[in-house]
This record gives C-alpha cells, sequence and structure tokens, in this order.
C-alpha cells in the first residue's frame, strides 16, 4: 500500500505536498518522493525514509513549480532498495513523473511487451516503472499533447494492464494526470480549493490529505476515469474503460485507511463502528450469557469497533494497551524474529485493567497471528484471569494482490486453518471473527451505489481473475526467505 498526491496550484505546491504526504504516512513508511514540473524541467527527490527525513530545507527550495506529485512507498513488488523510491520518470515523450499505489497482477508480460514491442527499457524491479513506460508508450502514439490525446492514452493503460491501480503524473507541456483502474480497487479522490489567484486542484489517496491543505472534497475519481488538470487550471474528466465490476478494497476500510478519511463516500469511522456494533451483535448470539469483564482495543485501528462491542455488550470499555508511535507497523516487516521484537517494542500492557479480569481483545484483523499471539500473552502476564480475541474483520486465508503486502499463504495463520485450530494457535480462550457479510454491510451501509468488495484475501475470489501460477510466484517473492535474501543483498 502507498499514498500517492498531485496538485495544481497558483503558487509552489512542494509544501503543500509534503504536508499532504505526512498524512498518508501510515500509508507507506518506506520511502518518499515529490516530483514538479519548473518551467520546462521536472524537478525529482526521493529516498528510503519517513517523509520528515527524507526532505530538508534544501530539497525543498530545489522543487520549484506549481504542478506536482508525491508518494510516499511500503514495498509490495519488487525490491526494497532506493532505487524503488517514486516517483518514477521518463524523459520520452515530453519529460512524465508518475506516482502509483497498487500492484499490477501481469507485470512480467507487459515487461516483456514492454522491451519488445514498444522497445522501451525497465530500469527495476517494479511494476510501478512498467506502468509508466506502458502509459508513455501509448501517450507517444498519439502524436500530440492535449487532454483528448492523455484520455486516449490511458484507454490503451486499462487496456493493457490488469491489476488495480491508483495514479498520478506529470506530463510536461499539459499538467497533472490522475487514474484509476476500471474495478476501482485502489482509492483516488478529487479536491478543490478556491483562492485569490484562481481554482486550484488536488488528487490524493485519501481524503483527510485533502483536508489538511484546504481542499474541498469533490468526488472519488471514478473507477476507469481519467482526470487531467492543465497547467492554466482546467479541469477535464473522460470515462476511459469499459463497465466493469466495481469492487473497492474493502481493507482500507478495515485497516489501512484514517478514520477520518472519506473513500467511496463512507466515513472510514462510521464503517468501523458498524463492524463494531455487527461484531458484538455476534458475540450476543453466540454467548448470550457471556463472562466478558472488559473490552480492550488492540491500538490504534480498532478502536472505533471496541467502542461499540462494549456498547452493545454493556461492558466497560478500557485502553489496556500504551503503544510506541514510533514504530512501525508489523505485518509487513520481514522475518518473524523481526516482528516478535517490534511487537514488543510497539505495546506494552497496563497490568491494572488485566489484574483478574476477562478481558476481550479487539483488533481490526488478524494476518499473520504473530503479534496477536504475542499480545494475548502480553494479557496473561499482565494478569488476565481469561483472554478473549474478536476480530473485526473475517479470517484472511488468501494473499492480496492488488497492492497489500500480505504475504504468502502459507504464512497467514488461517489458511488452510479452522477458525478452532486459529484459536489454539493463538492462545486465546476463545476467538471470534467477524462475519464476511456483515463487514460487507458495515461499509456498503454508508453508500447505497456499493454492491460489492474486493474481499480476496477473506474469499479467494479475485475480482480480474488470477492464475495459480501466478499465486505460486507471489508466494515466492513475499515469503519471508525471499525477504531475507534482498535485504542481504
Amino acid at each position: 500500500m502507498c499514498g500517492i498526491i498531485g496538485i495544481v496550484g497558483s503558487e509552489a505546491v512542494a509544501p503543500a505536498l509534503y504536508d499532504g504526504l505526512t498524512v498518508l504516512q501510515h500509508r507507506g513508511q518506506d520511502a518518499a518522493g515529490i516530483a514538479t514540473i519548473d518551467g520546462t524541467r521536472i524537478r525529482i527527490h526521493k529516498a528510503n525514509g519517513l517523509v520528515r527525513d527524507v526532505f530538508g530545507a534544501e530539497q525543498m527550495r530545489l522543487l520549484a513549480g506549481r504542478i506536482g506529485i508525491a508518494h510516499c512507498r511500503y514495498p509490495t513488488a519488487g525490491s526494497e532498495g532506493s532505487d524503488e523510491a517514486q516517483p518514477f520518470y521518463v524523459n520520452s515523450p515530453y519529460g512524465i513523473a508518475l506516482a502509483h499505489n497498487g500492484n499490477l497482477i501481469n507485470t512480467e508480460a507487459l515487461r516483456h511487451e514492454v522491451f519488445e514491442q514498444d522497445r522501451r527499457h525497465i530500469n527495476t524491479q517494479s511494476d510501478s516503472e512498467v506502468l509508466l513506460n506502458v502509459l508513455a508508450h501509448e501517450l507517444m502514439r498519439q502524436e500530440r499533447l492535449d487532454p483528448d490525446a492523455a484520455f486516449k492514452a490511458v484507454a490503451e493503460v486499462h487496456r493493457r494492464c490488469l491489476g488495480g491501480y491508483a495514479v498520478v503524473g506529470t506530463v510536461l507541456g499539459l499538467g497533472l494526470v490522475g487514474f484509476r483502474d476500471p474495478n476501482g480497487i485502489r482509492p483516488l479522490v478529487l479536491g478543490r480549493r478556491q483562492t485569490e489567484a484562481g481554482t486550484e486542484y488536488a488528487m490524493a489517496s485519501e481524503s483527510v490529505a485533502l483536508d489538511l491543505l484546504g481542499f474541498t472534497r469533490m468526488r472519488d475519481v471514478a473507477p476507469g476515469e481519467a482526470i487531467v488538470i492543465t497547467a492554466q487550471g482546467e479541469l477535464h474528466a473522460q470515462q476511459c474503460a469499459a463497465p466493469a465490476t466495481h469492487a473497492p478494497c474493502i481493507f482500507e476500510y478495515v485497516y489501512f485507511a484514517r478514520p477520518d478519511s472519506m473513500i467511496e463516500n463512507v466515513s472510514v469511522h462510521k464503517a468501523r463502528m458498524r463492524m463494531g456494533v455487527k461484531l458484538g451483535e455476534k458475540i450476543l448470539r453466540l454467548r448470550p450469557d457471556h463472562d466478558i469483564d472488559t473490552i480492550i482495543p488492540i491500538p490504534d485501528s480498532a478502536r472505533d469497533s471496541a467502542l461499540e462491542v462494549a456498547n452493545v455488550l454493556g461492558v466497560k470499555y478500557r485502553e489496556g494497551f500504551i503503544k510506541n508511535r514510533y514504530v512501525g507497523r508489523t505485518f509487513i516487516m520481514p522475518g518473524q524474529g523481526e516482528r516478535v521484537k517490534s511487537v514488543r517494542r510497539k505495546l506494552n500492557p497496563i497490568p491494572l485493567e488485566f489484574r483478574n479480569r476477562v478481558v476481550l481483545l479487539v483488533d481490526d484483523s488478524i494476518v499473520r497471528g504473530t503479534t496477536s499471539r504475542q499480545i494475548v500473552q502480553m494479557a496473561r502476564d499482565a494478569g488476565a484471569r481469561k483472554v478473549y480475541l474478536a476480530s473485526a474483520a473475517p479470517p484472511v486465508r488468501h494473499p492480496n494482490i492488488y497492492g497489500i503486502d500480505m504475504p504468502a499463504a502459507n504464512e497467514l495463520i488461517a489458511h488452510d486453518r479452522s477458525e478452532e485450530e486459529v484459536q489454539a494457535a493463538l492462545g486465546c480462550d476463545w476467538l471470534i471473527y467477524q462475519d464476511l457479510a456483515d463487514l460487507e454491510w458495515a461499509v456498503a451501509e454508508g453508500n447505497d451505489s456499493l454492491h460489492g468488495f474486493d474481499s480476496s484475501c477473506f474469499t479467494g475470489e479475485y475480482v480480474t481473475g488470477t492464475t495459480s501460477e501466478y499465486l505460486e510466484r507471489l508466494s515466492e517473492q513475499r515469503g519471508d526467505e525471499a525477504r531475507q535474501k534482498r535485504l542481504a543483498g
């Protein structure tokens, strides 16, 4: 998962892009980059690290221009090296910089096409660089540069590229281009603000970035739609792909997006509250005479759900863990040993809230189970009599192939295990999972036009289709052993 933002402003946009990235930092902590159009030049600075560490005063001074894009990354495809940081750039045609959130599932075939057919060279293992070169080639074929040419090029991108993707790019002589995959798996939101100098536009992964910068959220970029904002500040929009199944990623609402964001006209905060209501109702159905003393969330993204579970059950809600906010997300860290150390550094229990109590821990989801197993043990060590664990999401049994770096299937704790077996593996006294129908209701209730989601990590049903060979190759690339080899050089 990555964060992207693009702005066409009336003055230098680099400071706004920087600020936007800071509130999208939760979407990627591996690398960050900004590209701006400065007259006839595209200026780029990118490096590994957090946004605050990548950009200093000197770099910000060099990023002149009132049109730009920015990206924060965690690796889902390719290697973890600094050469994978975005935005990527090609000089032909015109000069194009691109930032991408998502994952292409036909990258290898495209890589071959781009080299053999398009006569373009790919310099990294990143699918984002492949996507950029496909776009560049199709734009070059138009033999002119205007919004209509950009729309035709994006239409060809949709025809050739398969997967989940949201893209913002700058094109010298044109302006800012943004588009989403035909299924709308990855999010992209359009915003506008009025200044004394005129109207400014922005596109970002989450509305919270627009809120921070004073943009009014206009709407989500539609699946298969492309947006062109010219250097003169004119907005053009066109549908560039045939109608397809609209399937936004449900894991955005479960875990990745900030609660103060709106995605597909649905409040992430409200969706998580409704998840908690449904989870509480399920607990009452299964154990109307439960013995739960306290509801404790596993911070941070489970808080909204946990509070509603407590309300439904009529049980007191307590904060039982203190979180160290300077430790990254653990399920994307390479190696079980590193994840184990990170969980202990990340959370510390408050014994007073556990001692001699039956506690229900509420988490947003359970992926590998490494974190959950340790947290259950922490609760026992802190004095809990019994430890129950509830997940606001169903069992994660399958890898996500559209841009969330869920690991190889055999590293998912629920893969090929029953719920009873997962409960035993986690060491809790009772394990409760959300039902998929309830999860989908909790999100769709906020928008009557939502009728389906990408829930493939729960069901194994991929809206774009896939093959067993691809999943096997993905497993080899994403497994801990492969990661350790890449990190070792």
